[in-house]
């Protein structure tokens, strides 16, 4: 049950991220963004890169808690631990390329 709470906390987190940074906190929120100057921030294709974030998130909220539920019925719950780990860690590469093609300069 514990293991159920603690993936449902995660996604929590992750969809709290997906829907609550916006165009007019992104400049307080989003590492990087939040250290360009003004100049950098105008170029920066901030309304394309938050809908890229968004689906990000809540792709790896979705997905990553599908497979995790999956492998948990399937393989046990040490299976499942591990594969929800990768899960998270292995797009996050994907995410800061892919969020680099939004920077204009």
């Amino acid at each position: 049950m514990i293991l159920i709470i603690t993936i449902f906390f995660v996604n929590v987190l992750f969809i709290g991220l997906a829907f609550g940074i916006n165009k007019k906190n992104a400049k307080y929120l989003l590492a990087g963004y939040n250290t360009m100057s003004k100049e950098q921030q105008e170029i920066f294709d901030i309304g394309g890169f938050l809908k890229f974030f968004k689906k990000y998130f809540l792709h790896v909220a979705f997905y990553s808690t599908f497979i995790f539920l999956v492998f948990l019925l399937l393989l046990g719950p040490g299976v499942a631990i591990i594969s929800y780990t990768l899960l998270i860690i292995l797009p996050m590469p994907y995410l800061i390329i892919m969020g680099n093609r939004f920077n204009n300069n």
